[in-house]
């Protein structure tokens, strides 16, 4: 700020009604105000963020349904939904594991496939592998249909073409978040005897084995992501669930199904139903959510079949 004028001669050097001394006095002090103010405004705003994270704020739509019966319908709906999907693996998953302790020894001598042969015939297997693939894209789209059924549109919960960029952008970032921290987990608890040693992928080398493996990864990625985040959080919603509880329900069922790998595949697989979940609830992106969990799988699934008796710290 330019220094005030000196004093005219006739009027005394120090007198304090001289307006050329009160101007300075009167425009200093609304700036500072002004930075302080501003400073105030965005430290609330980062604060106002992270609670967001944290506690984000339940969006208006869908509304809470309050007919008794409706409720009853929503619940038996997520119940006979989850039992014939993903909730039927979570149990499966529990009865792999139990029986896996059961075996005298770590967890770490024992080993598990995800993407294993069937039938000995190599075209049998083939089209058995791609009733796999069938079977997961029809779960995903029974819980889109159930939403779009009852008049909530795919579009709300990010299911459209409105972003791609965005959404791929953000899908690699949550990849690179949930991928790397992942193996050093899982390398952790096989070292501690805590965890199976999985095999992504004991397929033979055939001609359609990446192929079939890149299916199942996106496939996984669609059925998971559909029904684990975008159809239960919705439903939850729909019955006054908090947003807390209903992505803390949602990452449980998600880890649930990977208890089969043991203990370190339900604690990574928590911490990425957390992540995931909290990150729909914010932007409403799932093509985002899905993008990031194709990538995951499709460089387990494929590359551990490339690099498979290629490099000596492979199982």
């Amino acid at each position: 700020m330019p220094n005030p004028p000196p004093p005219a001669e006739h009027e005394p050097p120090h007198n304090p009604t001289i307006r050329g001394a009160e101007t300075p006095q009167r425009s200093q002090a609304p700036e500072a105000e002004s930075m302080g103010a501003d400073s105030v405004a965005g430290v609330s705003a980062r604060v106002s963020g992270l609670r967001g994270w944290f506690a984000p704020v339940r969006p208006q739509e869908p509304g809470v349904v309050t007919d008794r019966g409706e409720r009853r319908a929503l619940v038996v709906e997520i119940v006979l939904v989850l039992t014939v999907t993903l909730g039927l693996s979570g149990l499966r998953s529990l009865l792999a594991l139990l029986d896996a302790l059961l075996v005298p020894g770590s967890l770490a001598d024992q080993s598990v496939a995800i993407n294993a042969p069937v039938r000995k015939t190599e075209l049998l297997d083939l089209g058995y592998q791609l009733t796999g693939v069938i079977q997961l894209v029809a779960w995903g789209g029974l819980g889109s249909y159930l939403l779009w059924r009852s008049g909530i549109s795919l579009r709300s919960i990010g299911i459209d073409r409105h972003s791609p960029g965005q959404d791929l952008g953000l899908g690699v970032g949550l990849a690179a978040l949930i991928g790397v921290p992942g193996l050093g987990l899982y390398l952790l608890a096989h070292a501690a005897g805590l965890n199976l040693t999985v095999l992504p992928s004991a397929l033979g080398d055939t001609w359609w084995r990446v192929p079939v493996l890149t299916a199942a990864a996106v496939a996984n990625a669609l059925a998971e992501e559909l029904l684990v985040v975008g159809y239960l959080i919705t439903r939850l919603r729909q019955l006054g669930t908090g947003e807390g509880v209903a992505v803390l329900a949602s990452a449980v069922l998600r880890a649930s199904y990977h208890l089969y790998q043991g203990f370190g595949g339900f604690v990574g697989n928590l911490v990425m139903g957390l992540v995931f979940g909290r990150v729909w609830q914010r932007t409403h992106r799932l093509w985002a959510l899905v993008s990031a969990h194709a990538l995951i799988d499709v460089v387990a699934f494929v590359g551990y079949a490339l690099l498979r008796g290629r490099v000596s710290w492979l199982p």
